[in-house]
């Protein structure tokens, strides 16, 4: 990924979380911020914005999620999304700090709405990127043709169809969801070195396979912190889907159009970056 500066030292750390055994990726001291991301990526989705927050006075970890290793694979096929709200609530904790700043991609934004249903008090500012509050989707047609996906993950063969031709599919889903983007090459080499380690692409397809078509009850609460919402103009759910779903935050909210689709903030790293650091500047102490 380009950089928008020199790089600046990171570390891994290894964490119990949740009863499960986390490996994060960290850089920088201050205030937490927590990045979460999605499928199909990794810790490496945020190399531009974790050096840039660390760059502007925040402690960022990004850990390798639920099933994706080096983190451990659950013993138990869990991973619902409040399930996923506890984990990012217990790596708060386990990271020793009392709140966090939040910011989640994808299903790292599932799991971001879900911490902040269970507990809202952990929470400083919630950054949530390429997915509305769960509970102001509505499935209409033309979304659920868009989001199909979630559907064809499901499928029992599906591991089968993502490993084939050596993992292209994962370029074809990214640029599905991206459509203008020129993924540049090597993109997605972090995410097919993941998969391709035994059990790594079954756990991260477990996401898909706990997916219900009902919000869980975290997720259906209403978001009572201070919250930021980044919407790509090309993504598969479109900008006006946020403005809808103003409605599910009590506190303050931003909507911040960015250019791109799905993976805005990997499109134009810079930009997201920037944008990133000024709102969590802003967050309340």
């Amino acid at each position: 990924m380009r950089g928008m500066m020199a790089a600046m030292p990171a570390k891994t750390l290894e964490i119990q979380a949740n009863q499960l055994r986390f490996t994060c990726v960290e850089e920088g001291s201050g205030p937490l911020v927590l990045l979460l991301h999605g499928f199909p990526d990794t810790p490496q989705t945020w190399d531009v914005a974790r050096p840039a927050l660390a760059a502007a006075g925040f402690r960022a970890v990004s850990p390798f999620m639920r099933g994706y290793l080096p983190t451990a694979i659950p013993a138990r096929d869990d991973y619902v999304t409040d399930t996923l709200g506890r984990d990012a609530l217990a790596l708060i904790e386990a990271l020793g700090e009392r709140q966090a700043i939040v910011v989640g991609h994808d299903w790292g934004a599932s799991a971001a709405f879900s911490a902040v249903g269970l507990d809202p008090s952990r929470i400083r500012l919630l950054v949530t990127l390429a997915i509305p509050h769960p509970a102001s989707l509505r499935p209409t047609p033309a979304l659920m043709w868009k989001v199909r996906h979630f559907f064809s993950l499901r499928r029992k063969r599906a591991a089968k169809w993502i490993r084939a031709a050596d993992l292209a599919h994962v370029d074809e889903l990214v640029q599905r969801w991206s459509p203008a983007w020129r993924v540049p090459p090597g993109e997605t080499d972090a995410v097919k070195r993941a998969f391709r380690e035994p059990g790594c692409l079954e756990a991260a397809l477990g996401y898909y396979r706990a997916l219900r078509l009902r919000p869980s009850p975290a997720q259906r609460r209403r978001v009572d912190v201070p919250a930021v919402a980044f919407a790509g103009a090309t993504d598969i759910v479109p900008p006006s889907a946020y403005e809808r779903a103003r409605s599910r935050y009590t506190s303050s909210y931003e909507i911040v159009p960015m250019p791109g689709g799905h993976f805005m903030h990997r499109e134009h790293p810079e930009q997201f970056a920037r944008e990133l650091v000024r709102v969590c500047r802003a967050a309340p102490p």
